[in-house]
């Protein structure tokens, strides 16, 4: 059972921090979600109860809501603006809204679960990896900020260097970034190994691009690497599940994705598909704003392997 709030309890820093305000498109469910892990004490208790039951949060007042989550009224009200809301007038609008939505929907929006069993057929995984995934890029769509998308290609498209970060799962992500950029003629490197990627970074200049990629926003080497491009005075992109993550924070645009983990493929790997959509809307705004460059290199790139494309006449 909920322990109720003690007076005064403290709870995470999170609390103190704000993000863009929210609309009811702006899914306020994904929002939390997404910000889970990095609410802590009470404000995590919160969090869950209203992702437990959003409609029943959403007809609650905020006295009931307190007393359910066994917190306080003040304890909500940092928690509408940890969210971005004014307060909780504005949250559960908000919430109802995309509840009413949700209801409307397939049933594959609702809660799809995530576990696969061993003796599962291979129809029902089938099913479950596409509803999985299904869920993150629809969760991705209403987290990604598209003014964040619009200043980062921006900066891509006016660089002479793009160096891009990532370690393990990440590195593939970031490789075949790489790959988009140079079909578009843009000099971009790809960096996993550490000590190459911080001396690359070192040699970035103002007007450089980084970006580093780490769905927990929590892997080490990738943020030392991002971060030493930011003090070479490189423009700086975190693509991240968690806004409030220390690569994040060490970032001058943040590109979200969101993620929906399945047994057998960990949070890490679950976030690869929603990445590769973010970074191919990046990529594709990118080439509208270099077209000519991009199309001329298109067709160089394409005479360039045009001789090992196997003839229809070979066996």
């Amino acid at each position: 059972m909920t322990q109720p709030e003690a007076p005064g309890a403290t709870t995470s820093v999170a609390e103190a921090s704000t993000g863009p305000p929210l609309g009811a498109s702006d899914g306020v469910l994904v929002r939390v979600r997404s910000q889970l892990t990095e609410f802590t004490g009470a404000l995590q208790r919160v969090a869950e109860h209203v992702l437990s039951d959003p409609a029943a949060a959403a007809r609650s007042t905020i006295v009931e809501l307190a007393e359910r989550s066994g917190t306080s009224p003040a304890t909500v009200t940092r928690f509408c603006r940890a969210l971005g809301f004014d307060g909780y007038a504005d949250l559960r609008l908000s919430i109802a809204s995309e509840t009413g939505r949700a209801a409307r929907q397939a049933g594959w929006t609702v809660d799809i679960g995530r576990e696969i069993q061993p003796d599962d057929p291979l129809e029902r995984v089938l099913h479950q990896i596409m509803a999985a995934d299904s869920r993150a890029l629809t969760d991705t769509s209403a987290l990604l900020d598209l003014r964040a998308v619009e200043r980062a290609a921006n900066a891509i498209a006016a660089s002479s260097r793009v160096d891009i970060y990532g370690i393990s799962g990440s590195a593939l992500v970031g490789a075949e970034m790489q790959l988009c950029l140079h079909r578009i003629g843009l000099a971009a490197w790809a960096w996993t190994d550490v000590h190459n990627g911080l001396a690359s970074a070192a040699l970035l200049r103002p007007g450089d691009v980084a970006l580093g990629v780490s769905h927990s926003g929590q892997t080490r080497e990738t943020i030392e690497m991002l971060a030493e491009a930011g003090s070479s005075g490189a423009t700086t992109v975190a693509l991240t599940s968690f806004p409030r993550s220390p690569l994040a924070e060490v970032a001058d645009i943040v590109l979200l994705h969101a993620m929906q983990a399945t047994t057998f493929r960990p949070d890490a790997l679950s976030g690869r598909h929603p990445q590769l959509v973010v970074l191919d809307l990046l990529y594709i705004a990118v080439a509208q704003r270099t077209h000519d460059r991009s199309h001329a290199a298109f067709q160089a790139t394409a005479r360039a392997v045009a001789g090992h494309w196997a003839s229809k006449e070979d066996p």
